[in-house]
């Protein structure tokens, strides 16, 4: 079963862009399973923008996120007000996919003001990683970690 990692926006930063490739390589090296980056272009976000435009803008990277999820898809949501589990807790979710014969195990990470609520709504499970905030740069590298750890043993 492939795993998607489904993200809005793209990473700027050298560093990060580096790191993450550097870890879907060595995922795909130790397994047979394989993972998949994919970025949707995020909306651009006017200064001042009101509650109405914010979730207009949402919205908008909501469809685009829900057009690369297929029916038959376990999805996870990274949410501020997701369930705070660890490396186990992903494992058990991935077997879970895996026993509901899901075509994939697809990750959502939100752009810089979350997911919309029609993404949340479809997600199978909503995950938290950590009270903290993050980048949702570094949010990257921190997921495919985990996965690293958690699924490979890379």
């Amino acid at each position: 079963m492939e795993i998607k990692l489904i993200t809005v926006g793209k990473v700027k930063e050298n560093y990060y862009r580096d790191k993450i490739e550097s870890l879907i390589k060595e995922i795909n090296r130790s397994s047979k399973k394989s993972i998949k980056l994919i970025e949707v272009p995020d909306e651009s976000i006017p200064e001042n923008a009101g509650d109405a435009i914010m979730k207009s803008i949402k919205e908008k990277e909501g469809k685009k996120i829900l057009a690369k999820i297929d029916s038959k898809d376990y999805v996870t949501a990274l949410c501020i007000d997701g369930k705070k589990t660890d490396n186990k807790m992903l494992k058990e979710l991935y077997i879970k996919a895996e026993n509901k014969f899901a075509s994939s195990f697809d990750l959502i990470i939100g752009g810089s003001i979350g997911l919309s609520d029609e993404v949340v709504k479809r997600a199978d499970y909503k995950l938290s990683v950590s009270d903290m905030t993050f980048p949702h740069q570094l949010m990257r590298v921190l997921l495919l970690e985990i996965i690293c750890d958690s699924l490979y043993d890379c």
